[in-house]
C-alpha cells in the first residue's frame, strides 16, 4: 500500500499543485492590477487551498486504496477538483481583462 509520500508524489496530485500554482500567480497578479491586494487574502487562500485541495485529495487516494471497491472514486474527485480549480483560473483571467469566449466580465 502506497504511503502518503508516495500519494503527495503522484501525477494527480502534481496536476492539483500545478493548478494551484497557476490560480494563485493569475489571482496576485489580478489583485495587484485592480489594487486590490491583501496579504490576509493570500494566506487565508493558500491555507484552504493546498489544505482543501491537496490533502483532501490524499486522503481520498488512501480511501480509495484501503476500500478497492471505492477506487473509482479517487479519479472523479481528481477531475472534480480540476475543474473548479480551471473555473477560478478562468475567473481570474476574466478579472484581469482578458475576454474568454463565452464569459461575461465580472
Amino acid at each position: 500500500m502506497p504511503t502518503l509520500t508516495d500519494i503527495l508524489a503522484g501525477n494527480f496530485t502534481q496536476y492539483i499543485v500545478i493548478l494551484i500554482g497557476i490560480d494563485v500567480i493569475l489571482g496576485l497578479v489580478g489583485a495587484v492590477m485592480k489594487k486590490q491586494f491583501r496579504f490576509g487574502k493570500v494566506a487565508g487562500f493558500m491555507k484552504k487551498g493546498i489544505v482543501g485541495y491537496v490533502f483532501g485529495f490524499a486522503v481520498i487516494s488512501l480511501v480509495g486504496q484501503a476500500i478497492p471497491s471505492l477506487g473509482f472514486i479517487v479519479p472523479v474527485v481528481f477531475v472534480l477538483v480540476a475543474v473548479a480549480l480551471l473555473a477560478s483560473i478562468f475567473r481570474n483571467l476574466n478579472k484581469m481583462g482578458i475576454a474568454l469566449p463565452g464569459s461575461a466580465k465580472m
